[in-house]
């Protein structure tokens, strides 16, 4: 049997060398690809968490208009109480859907109390609870929003 001549043997260090190029080529296009998979995917949650947020916020701001037009004795001036609280359920439905158990709790609490409020619920005592629970949705929900990480669902 022959020896490798130093020519063979250079052009065989050729080929390891460049199979060895190239498959760490592809594993680093390919962890690239990875990352910008999922930051594309986290930004796609993010818009959808964020959308369901405004959309529950737009919901209970409805609500506290037909409240503040009670107050002011208006009726009628915001569409019907009905219409208004059907669509507070429904956009605290859609946060359940995309957002953490924490914000969906927080979410569910605040359109109890003005559930309640539009239903007939006492004004003196029912407004530290709606601010109280107002605060612990915004809270949720900006926590939500930051990127902090999200917990499991406790049910």
């Amino acid at each position: 049997m022959e020896t490798l001549t130093g020519g063979t043997a250079l052009a065989l260090a050729g080929v390891v060398l460049g199979t060895l190029g190239t498959l760490i080529g592809q594993h680093l296009a390919t962890r690239v690809e990875n990352r910008r998979h999922q930051w594309e995917r986290a930004a796609t949650e993010r818009a959808e968490r964020k959308a369901a947020i405004m959309d529950f916020l737009g919901s209970a701001q409805r609500i506290e208009l037909v409240l503040d037009s009670r107050g002011l004795g208006l009726t009628g001036a915001c569409g019907t109480d009905e219409e208004a609280l059907h669509d507070l359920w429904l956009a605290t439905k859609a946060v359940e859907l995309v957002c953490a158990y924490e914000t969906a709790r927080a979410a569910q609490d605040y359109a109890g109390v003005l559930h309640a409020r539009v239903r007939g619920g006492t004004e003196g005592t029912a407004a530290p609870a709606k601010r109280e629970r107002r605060h612990t949705f915004m809270e949720a929900a900006r926590g939500e929003l930051s990127g902090r990480p999200r917990k499991a669902a406790a049910r």
